[in-house]
């Protein structure tokens, strides 16, 4: 039985999104029959580099499974990282003054082209905050701005408005948050370890070149958007009717001893957030740069100055880490995968397969697209630079490009496929009550306009060294 609307309309049969859905109809099966969960992608992705070690280099399977098991250790502290700013990016979308803001942002469109292009820049910008905090502020002023219109009698496509949020993600890696620069910033990393020190976020997040392309992908992809929304008179899908703007969990605040009047009092935790604030301004003043536990600390902050008390922040906290867990799960095996590849020799081997093709000309490019490719396997950022980033590292020193370069060009490749990876689209579809096959289309356009920006720039880039 076909799914419709209000008025009858079959679910994503939207004015020009019906000839999207018609192109994208093939991926939309690959994707929603055959495409497993990102767990599935890291175990098989794990037997798949150990036959590799032992095909293409000397290493027999005793070197192999001890090469794999003593590498599962080796990322904790970059665990604990990544887990973090998905932890706290949520957080913080989450707290009241956050919630109300995007009350307030939901009333500024007032039609409903110029809706979908506000919505995605508006998710554009928190994921350049924080990659956590973009995805849930891309879902929620998506529904909050689909109902206050609803009130003002805008007919917008709902699944657009959700796909324009989702597509914010598209920049995140550029942004304060991004998982590559971050590592190779951080001393003890094991980026800044095959660099032979750190990677100041001045030479690769805060160079000219990255800003404007992340500025450029900002106004490509807005047109773009705007481009795809229904005509006049089109058909819609709308919000639901009885749709209600999901609420921030409650805290369980019920003061009844000496205890619960502490946990209820703002106290502790505006303590905490200034001290940690001083900590953070200390930092800078001292020509401290940006690192993955500064990124942390500067979230952590935020929610402890915004949340009313202990009660709310705990709440909020428990909302926030049902998302943590599978990446918790995912990380040991990334981080096997790169043990196998460094004991065994094979990062060599990859290595020098990718030199043999690549020039210095055409080395960003390259990796961008290959990481476009990895993306499909290693969904998560952090784990993509385990087990990628230290091959394309080689590669660019072998050939005499910068490491900037190839860092970013990972990052670009990362950020562009998960515009059709479902992966981190998840929690986002659960927060709008949608499904991949709603939005897919409209994120392809996303994929194909951000894919013309990045590619363009590391072609540029590597033409020009």
């Amino acid at each position: 039985m076909t799914r419709t609307d209000q008025g009858g309309t079959p679910r994503g049969s939207a004015g020009r999104s019906s000839g999207l859905a018609a192109v994208m109809r093939p991926v939309n099966s690959v994707v929603e029959r055959y495409i497993p969960s990102a767990l599935v992608f890291a175990i098989a992705l794990t037997f798949v580099v150990a036959l590799m070690a032992l095909l293409l280099t000397d290493s027999g399977p005793r070197e192999v499974v001890v090469a794999w098991g003593d590498g599962l250790a080796g990322l904790l502290a970059f665990i604990t990282q990544m887990a973090l700013i998905l932890l706290l990016g949520h957080t913080l979308a989450n707290t009241g003054p956050v919630r109300r803001l995007l009350v307030r942002l939901g009333g500024v469109p007032r039609s409903a082209r110029t809706a979908y292009v506000y919505v995605f820049v508006v998710a554009a910008l928190a994921s350049l905050i924080t990659w956590g905090l973009g995805l849930v502020v891309g879902a929620l002023l998506a529904k909050e701005v689909a109902e206050q219109g609803r009130e003002r009698g805008l007919r917008l496509h709902f699944p657009l408005l959700v796909a324009a949020g989702y597509s914010g993600y598209v920049i995140w890696h550029m942004g304060y948050s991004g998982s590559g620069p971050l590592t190779a910033a951080t001393e003890d990393s094991f980026l800044a370890e095959q660099l032979g020190g750190t990677l100041p976020v001045t030479e690769t997040t805060f160079t000219w070149w990255n800003l404007t392309a992340a500025a450029v992908t900002i106004v490509v992809v807005g047109l773009a958007l705007g481009w795809a929304a229904p005509k006049p008179g089109d058909p819609v899908v709308p919000l639901p009717a009885g749709a209600e703007y999901g609420s921030a969990p409650e805290a369980e605040d019920q003061v009844v001893t000496p205890a619960d009047r502490v946990d209820a009092s703002r106290v502790p935790t505006l303590l905490t957030g200034l001290a940690l604030t001083a900590y953070l301004v200390l930092h800078y003043v001292d020509g401290g740069t940006p690192t993955l536990d500064i990124v942390n600390w500067t979230f952590l902050a935020l929610i402890l100055l915004l949340v009313r008390n202990p009660f709310e922040l705990i709440a909020l906290v428990k909302n926030a880490a049902s998302n943590v867990g599978e990446i918790l799960l995912q990380f040991p095996l990334y981080a096997g995968i790169l043990g196998i590849m460094t004991a065994t020799g094979l990062i060599t081997v990859l290595s020098d397969a990718f030199v043999g093709i690549a020039s210095p000309a055409t080395f960003g490019l390259l990796t961008f697209l290959s990481a476009g490719l990895v993306n499909f396997f290693v969904p998560s950022g952090g784990g993509q630079f385990a087990v990628q980033g230290p091959v394309v590292l080689d590669a660019a020193e072998r050939l005499g490009v910068d490491p900037a370069v190839a860092i970013m060009a990972v990052a670009y490749g990362d950020q562009w496929t998960n515009m059709i990876q479902p992966f981190w689209a998840l929690p986002v579809l659960a927060i709008a009550g949608l499904k991949m096959r709603d939005i897919l289309g409209y994120t392809t356009v996303t994929l194909v306009a951000s894919g013309l920006v990045f590619g363009g720039t590391l072609l540029l880039l590597g033409l020009a060294a």
